[in-house]
């Protein structure tokens, strides 16, 4: 499997590291983020964005939620006297019309209020970047769009980070305060050093996922999607959180951001490199001034990301892929505008029909 390299120029001492931004990330992990919060959320482009984007992005999450306010829904909510003419016989609330010997009927929750959750990777193969960012915070990039963009009256916005070890959760809560806190603590999150002892993999994660928020709404999953020692290129054989995703998939609306290098798919010619995983001990040297072996693994990175994104499609789900040297907002937003108008034409009733 193609991993993040790891290399030191020719000549360069040991322990050497350049004011280079997140590129200085190949050479060692980051102490910390790579750039700061005011710049992962550029709110003032995304104000811009917010009046054409939102409406879209309503497409995007199925309409109807569930909200604060009684309404039509199905989740129930408090008992109430009926009242003759005006209220549903069959929501009729028994148990209490028993124990009041009065009629009630029972009241339910209108579909209205959306909860988001977001699944972020900082497993150490998203340490590292050589445009200006590294994955990770490309990752919390893309969590701090979708956040904005997706966020209305009453709608609460979770997160869960993925480390090594364990996975930690961030309670879900409403606001744009709130949304910048939660983005905060992930900025914050202390790095995960390379080769960290922990059993914890994407799977894992995806599952944990699915098992503690019960209720529907959107899940982001946001990841790199690589798995250590996984080296199979064929696209017919699922990757391990495929499953996963699937089953996320059968009761929310999913997106997957995938957050790749420039450098993880075009190999550049710097000589003699050292291959690392910085999740096992891999490690090989590999002469890039080389053009055949540049375009070999030019071509299993290819052949890896091509295996990546039909799992994704095979499991239903939405996928954005960001890339450092690109800019992550107008690549989600150009996404949503797309996946609208697709699901404008998927929803048209049948020639004939009204709404």
């Amino acid at each position: 499997m193609t991993q993040p390299p790891s290399f030191a120029p020719p000549g360069v001492p040991a322990g050497y590291s350049p004011d280079v931004g997140a590129a200085r990330s190949v050479l060692t992990p980051p102490a910390g983020a790579t750039l700061p919060l005011n710049r992962l959320a550029p709110e003032q482009a995304l104000r811009r964005l917010e009046l054409t984007i939102v409406r879209r992005l309503e497409g995007f999450l199925h309409g109807d939620h569930t909200g604060l306010l009684p309404g039509p829904g199905a989740d129930a909510h408090d008992a109430r006297v009926y009242q003759p003419g005006q209220d549903d016989v069959r929501k009729m609330d028994w148990a209490v019309t028993a124990r009041t010997t009065v009629p009630h009927v029972r009241d339910t929750i209108a579909d209205r209020e959306l909860e988001v959750w977001a699944l972020l990777d900082v497993t150490p193969s998203m340490n590292w970047g050589t445009e200006g960012i590294t994955k990770r915070d490309l990752g919390i990039a893309a969590i701090a769009t979708i956040g904005f963009l997706s966020q209305k009256m009453g709608d609460r916005f979770g997160g869960m980070i993925m480390r090594q070890d364990q996975v930690k959760r961030l309670p879900a809560s409403s606001g744009r305060t709130a949304l910048y806190g939660l983005l905060r603590k992930m900025l914050d999150e202390p790095i995960v050093p390379d080769r960290a002892p922990g059993d914890m993999t994407l799977a894992k994660g995806i599952e944990q996922l699915v098992r503690t928020q019960r209720r529907r709404g959107m899940r982001v999953v946001v990841s790199d999607f690589l798995t250590p020692g996984d080296s199979e290129l064929d696209p017919n054989v699922e990757p391990d959180w495929e499953r996963a995703l699937r089953r996320l998939a059968v009761r929310n609306q999913v997106l997957c951001i995938e957050v790749v290098d420039s450098h993880e798919v075009e190999f550049p010619d710097v000589g003699e490199m050292l291959i690392k995983d910085p999740e096992s001990d891999f490690a090989r040297y590999v002469n890039t001034s080389d053009p055949a072996a540049r375009a070999r693994m030019d071509a299993a990175s290819a052949a890896q990301r091509e295996r990546i994104r039909i799992a994704l499609r095979r499991a239903g789900v939405g996928h954005i892929q960001l890339r450092t040297d690109r800019d992550w907002v107008q690549d989600i937003a150009r996404f949503v505008l797309a996946y609208r108008r697709t699901a404008s034409m998927l929803h048209q009733p049948p020639q004939g029909v009204s709404r």
